[in-house]
């Protein structure tokens, strides 16, 4: 078999397959070229969902006739020079703007800051034209006409115009995001225009602009700093959350990232306070050294490679959590939004259904329909609650002393009224009224009691008659002796045996009989690929989520105005409670305001 090297037209359509995989590829690379440009307004026209017309108009610094010549040839450009280690542009690879010639109608017209006249030059196909003459304004147009037709077998994977279009939509709000002081104007076929008027330093009314004015309001700022890795940003209240992932953004020094250590730490954060099925929303940003982080990984450019993995994920896990504790426990504004919808006579049946008991995704575990635990008696129940709770005794006792009608409305969650069905507490606030699942607030508090009994002092272990030896790498070995003083916090004892095998002498007693084999191999994968050992924490975890959830005050249990005021008070006092351990909300917050609107008074 005879080598030889490939025509230059034919090695740009290899390029352009991993560069351009549809319309929103490239939109992402014109729209990063004219920021790195330092444009202040970016104008995106398209046709056919990009297919048929794809139009990028910036104010940027622009291109001479000299650069215009340059700038579609493979690996030109003015953002590095000789190094991948100092990368601070968007772009730097220098094939976005030739693999898109190879594939399409391409043309380009410019003209620099302190030019006279502006230049054109267009590519079809990869066959380049010279440059000539045009009028411009300052700045940069890049057009892109009858994308793929030089490779009609990728337009055969093409989507929808529709899902197209959507697709460039969500590119522009990603960057509109990353970059607030940039105006955007997205215009299409459908005649729709899709504006992001430039909002300065104030990026969460940029975020607003994007996500909605919701999330103004029930967002969490996020500033924290770990061994110079900064991280900043916005985090939804947990019980602020959406059906999908696409209301996540990470951005690496400025750049749209979707990488899967971010995602999996968001996840992480979120894990005891998001329901299942349910995706918490967030916009981070992480400024870390350039020489820390690898953008060269795919030429897509969205994915990265962190030095120290370990590191940035529990930066994120820890200011999330820390966020959560200090902010998170306010009641959503969107609870409050549903429930008036559904006191409106007006109301579709589908707008009152999630507020009905029986259909609610948010109500508590029901004694009539709930299964039998197994291993957990009544009495068992009680003692357990007794235990977990001593502090909600207290606050129970200082309150029995007092006259349950002289409980004023001041604190947060105010003063208990009534209780409602045998389970849902009504309290009255300085300014509104509090909704409060009574199950739901108590399985969180009797939960973080025992989570916190858990942490403060090392587990109970229990000796296994014979060691089990778990055979693994010797990688694997290495990495798990490391964590061995932490494991033994934990209950879990282990030592070497040998250059490829990990002898089990204790499991955690809470956990009974278990697969230790199992145990170990997960947590070696773990702390290979984040390097934590969090799996045997979390397991602990929830085995205490599953105890408080069966020791805590049922649904049906009819209580005193003295212990709903002492489990306000304790609520009050606890981190995360509000949300269960399922991560449903504990109350709602209705504003004086709202009831109001109600009876047609504002």
């Amino acid at each position: 078999m005879t080598i030889r090297q490939l025509p230059e037209t034919l090695v740009n359509q290899i390029a352009a397959g991993e560069v351009i995989e549809r319309p929103a590829s490239a939109a992402k690379e014109l729209i990063e070229n004219a920021i790195d440009a330092g444009a202040t307004r970016i104008e995106i026209a398209t046709s056919g969902g990009g297919k048929t017309l794809l139009r990028v108009s910036d104010n940027g610094c622009g291109m001479t006739a000299a650069e215009l010549e340059l700038a579609i040839r493979r690996h030109c450009t003015s953002k590095i020079s000789d190094s991948l280690a100092d990368i601070r542009t968007l772009g730097f690879r220098g094939e976005a703007l030739p693999s898109i010639g190879s594939v399409a109608r391409l043309s380009l017209r410019s003209r620099p800051a302190d030019g006279d006249e502006g230049a054109e030059i267009s590519v079809e196909g990869g066959k380049v034209r010279a440059v000539r003459p045009a009028a411009a304004n300052r700045g940069t147009i890049v057009e892109v006409r009858d994308l793929f037709f030089a490779t009609p077998a990728r337009l055969k994977f093409m989507k929808s115009e529709k899902a197209e279009a959507a697709a460039i939509s969500e590119v522009v709000r990603r960057m509109a995001i990353a970059f607030p002081h940039v105006r955007f104007v997205l215009s299409g076929t459908d005649r729709s225009t899709l504006e992001f008027p430039s909002t300065g330093d104030d990026h969460l009314a940029r975020i607003a602009q994007v996500l909605g004015r919701e999330f103004r309001e029930n967002a969490i700022e996020i500033d924290a700093e770990r061994e110079e890795v900064r991280l900043t940003g916005f985090a939804g209240l947990p019980t602020f959350n959406r059906g999908n992932g696409l209301h996540q953004f990470a951005f690496v020094n400025g750049r749209p990232v979707q990488d899967k250590l971010v995602t999996g730490a968001l996840r992480a954060a979120y894990s005891e306070t998001v329901p299942h099925g349910r995706y918490p929303v967030a916009v981070l940003a992480i400024d870390i050294d350039p020489e820390l982080v690898d953008v060269n990984v795919h030429p897509a450019k969205s994915d990265v490679r962190f030095r120290d993995p370990g590191l940035v994920r529990g930066l994120i896990v820890g200011a999330l959590r820390q966020a959560l504790g200090r902010d998170g426990d306010r009641a959503s504004t969107t609870g409050a939004a549903g429930l008036v919808r559904a006191f409106r006579p007006e109301a579709s049946p589908a707008d009152r259904q999630p507020w009905s008991r029986a259909a609610s995704p948010y109500r508590p575990l029901d004694p009539q329909t709930a299964p039998p635990h197994r291993g957990f008696s009544e009495q068992a129940q009680a003692r357990f609650a007794a235990f977990a709770a001593p502090s909600a005794r207290v606050a129970e006792a200082a309150v029995l002393e007092q006259d349950p009608v002289a409980e004023e409305p001041r604190h947060p969650l105010g003063a208990a009224r009534a209780q409602l069905h045998e389970n849902y507490i009504v309290a009255q606030t300085e300014d509104g009224l509090v909704i409060v699942d009574q199950h739901a607030a108590h399985e969180r508090l009797v939960f973080e009691a025992m989570r916190k009994a858990l942490h403060a002092r090392p587990l109970p272990a229990q000796a296994l008659l014979i060691p089990e030896i778990v055979d693994l790498p010797e990688e694997d070995c290495d990495r798990l002796a490391t964590h061995a003083e932490s494991f033994a916090r934990l209950g879990l004892g282990i030592e070497r045996f040998g250059p490829g095998a990990i002898a089990v002498r204790e499991t955690p007693a809470m956990l009974g009989e278990m697969d230790a084999a199992g145990l170990v191999r997960q947590l070696a994968d773990e702390i290979a690929e984040w390097d934590t050992a969090d799996g045997l924490q979390n397991r602990l975890d929830y085995l205490a989520a599953t105890m408080a959830c069966h020791g805590s005050v049922r649904s049906g249990r009819r209580l005193r105005p003295e212990e709903m005021n002492a489990l306000l008070r304790q609520m009050e006092a606890t981190p995360g409670s509000g949300q269960c351990n399922h991560g449903r909300p504990t109350y709602i917050e209705l504003k004086l305001a709202d009831i109001e609107r109600l009876f047609g008074r504002s």
